[in-house]
Order: structure tokens, then sequence, then C-alpha cells
């Protein structure tokens, strides 16, 4: 059975240049996959979809995210602090007293969140492990976005170090043994993984910040292991300027020149944040055509700064986007995440420019370089090539039918766009979800999930949190 969208007003595809938008208006998909796009005749019995005042953009590809905090949203005691003071306020704090259920809960809300915002892959940093805990979280995350239609890829987190120095700590903040870890990477990849281009499930071998969370020979290790069985590396760098302390005072050498010592560079690394960078730095990222998960609302909240994500492109890296957790992120969905990431690429240029009595060149035409199609590429092209699913993240004959279909005729925000293309992205808000299919599955139709009772979602989630302040 084939499923024809019809009268799209425009499509954006995810890719560059002259490719990153398409006429239309119409796109069939057979067997999961874009057949052709055009101007096509429904064919006998096909199901259709009505994209008429819709604009269609590849479907989302979140490429960083730490779904257990979709419960931690808004702590007081965290939510004016920057990123070190906040981890001890809020997740190290909060993360002992959640136990199965709220784990499960948390997770829920976040893939929900992510899906109504037409987000199709969903790549989660979970470091919620501990020796003999009594539940598997990695399971528990298949599970529930097995359950929604999503693909997830599992960035394995955890570590042999704690950053927290103290002889009685709770269970959920105690290390790992190395043994340990690579031992449940080898039991995850052999029951998930899946390395065709359009996998559902991946795994990745994801330490939870190179400084703290491991040894230089256990990370070095840890990237044997992920090449030995084709898994890609993925981590937290260069956030905020104490990276580059700590790693000085650890090992005398920049965070992305330690990065490169311990072989964690490469197509198959992807670092979110990298906010903090020397020029020396991008031109190493960019050569070895390392990867970034851009995460702008995180760095924003956190006060950590703007990424120079279009410096990174230049040079080389891939870019994509993160929403991060929820715990700095309150809106951590896509389209508040490239939102961002477009003004606040703008914005960062922009600061730069110096006035020409005062000896500058003026405006900084660099203000203008990050463009909508850009931002779209990001965060599904430059999202699908950090994750290795090739055919996922544009909008082609041939690729998996993974599209998000945005009705900007119905709220007052997006009247009166002489480009309705970019609206999602330029007008920011939450552009009406006609459908968000992944794999011509659908996941979302006009803006629901089947089955999925959102009140009652609210009530757990609420009930959830006055547990976690008790």
């Amino acid at each position: 059975m084939s499923l024809l969208i019809r009268n799209t007003t425009a499509i954006l595809t995810g890719m560059a240049g002259n490719e990153a938008r398409h006429k239309g208006p119409d796109i069939r998909i057979e067997g999961g996959r874009i057949a052709s796009i055009g101007s096509l005749t429904p064919e006998p019995g096909e199901e259709q979809i009505d994209a008429g005042g819709c604009v269609v953009y590849p479907a989302w590809v979140n490429t960083h995210h730490h779904l257990f905090q979709s419960l931690l949203k808004g702590d007081p005691q965290g939510v004016n602090a920057t990123l070190t003071p906040w981890l001890s306020a809020t997740p190290f704090r909060l993360r002992p007293g959640m136990d199965e259920g709220m784990f499960r809960l948390a997770a829920r809300i976040g893939l929900v969140e992510l899906a109504l915002s037409g987000c199709g892959t969903v790549a989660d940093h979970n470091y919620h492990y501990w020796p003999g805990m009594p539940y598997d979280s990695s399971a528990i995350l298949f599970e529930e976005a097995s359950a929604l239609g999503l693909r997830f890829v599992l960035c394995r987190g955890g570590g042999t170090l704690s950053r927290i120095q103290a002889d009685d700590l709770p269970p959920a903040l105690r290390p790992e043994t190395l043994d340990g870890y690579l031992a449940d990477i080898e039991r995850l990849a052999a029951r998930f993984h899946d390395s065709t281009a359009d996998g559902m499930r991946r795994v990745v071998v994801a330490p939870t910040t190179p400084p703290h969370s491991m040894r230089p020979q256990e990370l070095r290790e840890c990237a044997a292991v992920a090449r030995k069985l084709g898994l890609r590396l993925h981590s937290h760098l260069s956030e905020t300027v104490h990276y580059h302390d700590t790693v000085h005072a650890q090992h005398g050498i920049k965070p992305i020149h330690f990065a490169q010592s311990i072989d964690w560079l490469g197509e198959d690394v992807w670092f979110a944040h990298l906010v903090k960078l020397d020029a020396d730095e991008i031109e190493l990222l960019g050569s070895t055509h390392t990867g970034i998960a851009h995460c702008p609302q995180s760095n924003g909240r956190l006060g950590s700064g703007i990424a120079p994500v279009r410096a990174l492109e230049d040079a080389g890296a891939t870019v994509s986007i993160g929403v991060d957790g929820a715990a700095s992120n309150e809106a951590a969905d896509m389209i508040s995440e490239v939102h961002s990431a477009w003004l606040m690429q703008r914005a960062r240029a922009g600061e730069a420019a110096v006035a020409l009595h005062r000896g500058g060149k003026g405006e900084n035409e660099a203000a203008a370089a990050a463009t909508v199609e850009d931002v779209v590429r990001w965060g599904t092209a430059g999202g699908a090539k950090v994750l290795g699913l090739s055919a996922v993240g544009t909008i082609a004959p041939g690729q998996a039918a993974d599209l998000a279909i945005y009705a900007v005729d119905r709220d007052p925000r997006y009247f009166g766009l002489h480009d309705p293309a970019i609206g999602p992205v330029a007008s920011g808000g939450a552009a009406h979800l006609r459908a968000l299919l992944v794999g011509g599955h659908e996941v979302v139709r006009e803006g629901a999930i089947k089955g999925l009772d959102l009140q009652q979602l609210g009530r757990d989630a609420r009930a959830a949190v006055a547990k976690l302040q008790r």
C-alpha cells in the first residue's frame, strides 16, 4: 500500500544549496521509503494526506538528550545556576530519588515532547547506571521509543570515576568498573544494535564526560572496543571554560588535543556542546570531520555561551542539533531548539561587530550566514550523518519516509509569511503538526499520538515531581 502526500505549500529537503528546496507539490511513499516527488496523480485505492497549507521537513534528528531529566524541569535549586553548581543542585541531587517507574515516565514524557515537535530520531545520552541497579534502564528506553514508533539511538553513558568526592555516595551515583561497562556495551550491541542505513535501534559508546568519567587509558580502550564492534562514540566536551581548566590541570593540553590523544576524534565521533574552542581546536575538529551536537537552549540557560558552529562547519566538522536534558532546557523540543539555533548563530556573529570609528569593520556580514535552510540541514541531515543513518534526514527518492508535515495556515504566528517554508523555524512557537511519519508509519496525526492520554501523562508527571520533592 502506498501513501500520497498532496498539495504541499513548500518542501525543505534537509540538503544544501540548490537542493535545499523541492517544488513538489506531492510526495509518494512506498514500502516506508520515498518513491517519488513531483506533480503526481493518485493511484486507485492509494491513501492520501492533504497537505494544503502545510510545509514538509525531514523529521528532526535529535543527537543529544538526557531523557531521565524530563522530571527535573525548573528545579528552583538549579534554575539560576551555571553548569558545575547546577550539576550538584539538580541532577546529582535528584537522580538518586528516581525509581524504575519514574525513569520510565520521564523517558515517555521526553519522547512524547519530541514526537509532537516533529522529531523522528532520538539519541539519548543515558548515564543512569550503577553497579547492581535493579532494572535495565537501556531496555526501558528502547521499549518506550518503540511503543511510539521512533528511531532510537542509545548513547550508553556512565563511567569508572565519580565527580562527587565522598565516601558514602548513594548507589545511583557510584561508578562502574571498566570491565562491567564494556561487558554491558557488548550485551547492548548484541541485543539492540542495527547497523543498517535506516536502523530503528542503535547503540553508541558514550562515557559521560572524558575529563571526569574515565582515565585516559580507559577511554582509549572504549574507543578501540567501539570500533571493533562497529559502534560510534559520543560524549560531552568543552561546554564551559571549566573543561579547559580541568584538562590543562590534568594533562597540560587543551580539551580537543586531549581527545586526539585518546583516539576520540574522527567521523565516528561527535561531542555535545563544544562551546569553548580555540582556533586550533576548531581546525583539528574540522580536519578530522568530528561532529557536534549543538545545544543552544541549554548552553544559553546555563550561561555557557554559543558554540561556533558556523566556523566548525566551514572547517569540515559535521553539525547536528540536540535539545540536551530537560533539566537545563525546559523546552526540550526540536522546534524551540532550531529556532534558538537560528537566532543565536546570527547573534553570535553580530556580537563580534565593531564600529568603524572604533577601528572595526562595521556590521558583521557573517551575521547573515546562518540561514533557515542551514538550520534545517543541521537538525536533519547533519544529525543523520553523525549517527551513521545515511538513509535518514533528507527528502529524496529512496530515502526513508521520515517526514514532519506542519500546517502554517491555522495560527496567526504564521500568517503574513512571504515564505511559508521558513515558518516553523523562523517564527518559532509550535506549528500544528498535521502528521509525523517515521519509515512511512504515522506517529502523530493532527497534533496527537493515538492512544495517548496527555492529561493523564501530566497528572503522572505532577505526582512523580511531588514524590521527588519529598
